[in-house]
């Protein structure tokens, strides 16, 4: 099960490892387009370009066959060679099959968009909107003036004397540079039956009106399954669909109701292509010709053959790291109470190791919390708000920051004392000890209960009681009812460090319906909060429930504000995401989406995503969500997403990672509203 969740956030295909200037972990082997999360021509025609810039501007050597081999010949791999040729490099272009394979592949007259149409095509390829034939006329033009050997594919990659040795299937070559620009599509896949080879049983469908009055079978359950079965239909065959599965999962709206077009055969599978019959289940179901459409493998073995790192993999290396991440954890925590009160083997010396400056390690500890935001903040600012002029993401990282500096530091460190020692909070206060020896409670004027924990408990000033009353049952619940969990994402201090710190490794955040059945876990901290809250509050009454409300305090302190928000969740950064504590243990976190749910079922919640029908099922969105949703889905359907139906948190990087402009935020309609594993199975 463990396994299972880490792996999980690799979706259907594990990605390269990828660095700086699109290098892989083999040095001076590149990767760039599809494989390196370009899911359009526009932006991996872009990737490209950027790529051959750098590329460009190294060291030449005079030893090997060419400075650059390119493996792949669509929109980066032609679009980086053009620029590379430009700038007089030598280049090679090597591909398996024909020219742009992938477009190649679309149905004849099929269009191809120039989304995202706010970006401006880079480099020396033709863009624009238009039909595959067009694009691929363009295309075959430029090709003319390039090396590109068809039909020879790379097979293996060997480090050699500071240089590269290209093996294909024609030859050995040598080059300083290799780019690996083949996309995601490796191979077709098959299902392994006997008979699928025989000369009327294909794999791939390139014009459907050749087809007249055949009776079809049409293998599969995707977008792409249906849309041929649709046209086939179209084209006066008698077509029947086999599909696995009871229900489509992955089918775009649009593509539903094209389902009534032809018969379908749910929950059934071929074992064997006969002559003239197909068997399905133990059944004959006759066929003229036989169309298998179940999708193609990723080069997951090409990229291990020629030893490209892929992502999430968990090697003795990784598991090591786990170990190595969590230890720093603990020793960076487990040091802050001070007075003995550390955790072993640091009792008695660990804080004192720490604290310098006459400052104990509890401020260098929030010094350092402040910095990592600070720094990490400005980065993921840049690579989501600036280098995509994205306003709402550069404004949402202002917010964190500004809120961390503020609120969660300046404030409770050093502005509050100030403010108490000038009176400028007035005379009567200044003087109450109830409340000037508890400055430390001013952490709780953002901080709302049950995240503070301590709002209503150990003799808190009158002040305190009434804000964090209005904090958590007033102001909260209206921003909830405005903007949904938004405070995880532009306020909160602990979700901030995981949307700065933790934002490199958002790709990571367990995906699925195991990982989303964990997230009611927060609900039993948040019942926990209650019942220890109410007892201590009691027990200022009845004395009898001072010692059970001491005890529940005490394994409260223990296993909530140290491991679960201290330890724990940024040891689990680089390997879950950084929204582990916010999306499986934070009892605000919960109560804030117990409120918005109830917002929406109620129709008077202001927070949505929506969606129109431009989705490509990139996978971009889904990719980068740091809750794990599977927006993809939802984005396919057109259905609203809302914290009804998820625990979205309002980051809005779906938003901003999508090519195609298919999602928004909008106001929501009161619809839609199932749990995610009711409405994937519409």
């Amino acid at each position: 099960m463990l396994r299972k969740i880490l792996e999980s956030a690799n979706m259907d295909t594990r990605r390269p490892e990828i660095g700086g200037h699109f290098e892989s972990s083999v040095p001076g082997v590149h990767i760039v387009g599809d494989l390196a999360g370009a899911p359009v021509v526009k932006l991996a025609m872009e990737q490209g370009h950027q790529l051959a810039e750098y590329l460009a501007g190294l060291e030449r050597r005079s030893d090997v066959d060419f400075d650059v081999a390119i493996a792949g010949s669509g929109a980066a791999g032609l679009n980086c060679a053009l620029a590379l040729q430009a700038r007089g490099l030598r280049v090679a272009v090597f591909e398996k099959t024909s020219l742009a394979n992938t477009i190649a592949e679309f149905p004849i007259g099929k269009i191809v968009y120039d989304e995202p149409v706010s970006r401006p095509v880079a480099g020396l390829l033709w863009l624009a909107e238009s039909t595959r034939e067009e694009l691929l006329a363009k295309w075959g033009q430029a090709a003319r003036r390039l090396d590109v050997r068809l039909g020879e594919e790379v097979s293996g990659l060997a480090q050699h004397d500071g240089f590269l040795r290209v093996t294909t299937s024609k030859g050995e070559y040598s080059a300083a540079r290799v780019v690996v620009a083949t996309g995601q599509r490796g191979s077709v896949r098959k299902l392994g039956v006997p008979g699928e080879d025989r000369a009327n049983v294909h794999h791939r469908l390139y014009n459907p009106s050749h087809f007249h009055g055949e009776k079809i079978l049409v293998v599969g359950g995707g977008n792409s399954a249906v849309e041929a079965a649709a046209a086939l239909a179209e084209s006066g065959n008698d077509v029947t669909l086999v599909h696995r599965g009871r229900e489509f999962h992955r089918l775009f709206a649009a593509n539903r109701t094209k389902l009534s077009k032809f018969r379908v055969l749910r929950e059934s599978k071929v074992t064997t292509f006969e002559e003239a019959n197909a068997i399905v289940n133990g059944e004959h179901v006759p066929y003229g010709r036989a169309f298998v459409l179940i999708g193609a493998d990723p080069p997951a073995a090409f990229l291990k053959q020629i030893g490209v790192q892929l992502e999430n993999e968990w090697t003795w290396r990784r598991w090591a790291f786990l170990a190595l991440a969590l230890a720093a954890s603990y020793f960076i925590y487990g040091v802050k109470g001070g007075d003995n009160n550390e955790f072993w083997p640091f009792t008695g010396w660990g804080h004192k190791l720490v604290s310098f400056g006459g400052r104990g390690w509890s401020f260098w500890y929030t010094v350092l919390y402040t910095t990592l935001m600070t720094v990490f903040g400005i980065q993921a600012m840049k690579r989501w708000g600036i280098d995509r002029r994205d306003k709402f993401q550069i404004w949402r990282y202002v917010s964190l920051i500004g809120f961390q500096w503020l609120f969660f530091f300046l404030i409770p460190e050093f502005l509050f004392r100030i403010a108490v020692e000038n009176q400028w909070l007035g005379e009567t206060l200044a003087r109450d000890p109830s409340f000037t020896n508890n400055l430390w409670r001013s952490y709780g004027l953002i901080y709302a209960w049950p995240l503070f924990f301590y709002t209503f408990i150990g003799n808190p000033h009158q002040v305190w009681i009434y804000w964090g009353l209005l904090l958590s049952f007033g102001i909260i619940p209206v921003f909830v009812l405005l903007y949904g969990k938004r405070y995880c994402s532009w306020i909160c201090g602990c979700g901030g460090l995981a949307e700065t710190f933790g934002d490199r490794w958002r790709h990571l955040a367990p995906k699925g319906a195991a990982a989303i059945r964990l997230e009611g876990m927060n609900l039993i901290v948040l019942g926990a909060a209650v019942v220890v809250t109410l007892l201590l509050v009691a027990s200022d009454v009845y004395k009898v429930l001072a010692k059970p409300a001491q005890t529940g305090l005490e394994y409260y302190h223990l296993f909530a504000d140290v491991w679960l928000v201290g330890i724990l969740p940024v040891g689990l950064y680089p390997f879950l995401g950084g929204k582990v504590w916010c999306r499986y243990w934070c009892p605000l976190a919960k109560m804030m989406e117990l409120f918005s749910a109830w917002f929406t079922r109620k129709g008077w919640s202001r927070f949505a995503i929506t969606a129109n029908d431009k989705c490509i099922a990139c996978g971009e969105c889904t990719r980068n969500c740091q809750v794990g949703i599977d927006v993809m889905r939802f984005a396919m359907l057109q259905r609203e997403l809302n914290n009804a139906n998820s625990s979205c948190i309002g980051c809005g990087i779906c938003v901003t990672v999508c090519p195609m402009g298919v999602l928004q935020f909008g106001k929501n309609q009161g619809k839609q509203i199932a749990s995610p594993l009711v409405q994937i199975d519409v």
